[in-house]
């Protein structure tokens, strides 16, 4: 929601199944913010162009 992330990671000894599959889907379903969070995303991928 914040960062416009595309990866996700759970802990599989942490997490039942349907607990997992409850989060991905949630994720999976939340758009992305945008707003002042984008400032943060442009300086990271001002980095990356930069490497």
């Amino acid at each position: 929601r914040h960062n416009d992330s595309n990866l996700l990671s759970l802990g599989a000894r942490f997490l039942s199944k349907e607990l997992a599959l409850r989060a991905v889907d949630l994720w999976l379903r939340t758009s992305f913010d945008g707003g002042r969070h984008e400032r943060r995303l442009k300086k990271i991928k001002d980095m990356e162009e930069q490497a």
